[in-house]
């Protein structure tokens, strides 16, 4: 199915409120401000704050 463009043109980065780049072959969120990244499971983003992890 996929998350439609209006979510990901919507969406920001639930820590600085920047802007998130979307990596659809990890399925995940990547806020390159905070260095950190979310999750997606089943097209449905996960963003609560501690739900965050570090990139490498």
């Amino acid at each position: 199915m996929g998350l439609p463009q209006k979510l990901l043109d919507k969406l920001a980065c639930p820590k600085c409120h920047g802007d998130l780049d979307y990596d659809k072959h990890k399925s995940r969120f990547e806020c390159s401000h905070c260095r950190e990244f979310y999750r997606v499971e089943d097209d449905i983003p996960v963003m609560p704050l501690d739900e965050a992890q570090k990139i490498d």
